[in-house]
């Protein structure tokens, strides 16, 4: 029996992707958002491609606000891109 391989939808383009092969950025319970380049933090999660311009895209229209329901700051989308730099 083959096992079933996970795909998710990237909030930036809405590509689906095998979910290994996208980044999640995850909201925890004290509210930091953040990315989790191993896919493990507990937290709501929401996924993009591994890419620089879905990256851009992410803080170009604002697109955690829509993904976590709530207010995200210019600090989180900074800390974001500059983590995705220094991960890949």
């Amino acid at each position: 029996m083959e096992k079933k391989i996970p795909f998710r939808t990237c909030i930036a383009c809405r590509t689906e992707k095998p979910k290994r092969e996208m980044l999640r950025v995850v909201k925890n319970a004290a509210g930091e958002i953040r990315l989790a380049f191993s896919g493990k933090l507990p937290g709501r999660g929401a996924y993009l491609c591994n890419g620089a311009d879905c990256v851009a895209r992410l803080r170009k229209y604002k697109l955690l606000h829509k993904a976590f329901s709530c207010e995200v700051s210019e600090e989180v989308y900074a800390a974001i891109e500059e983590e995705f730099r220094r991960g890949s």
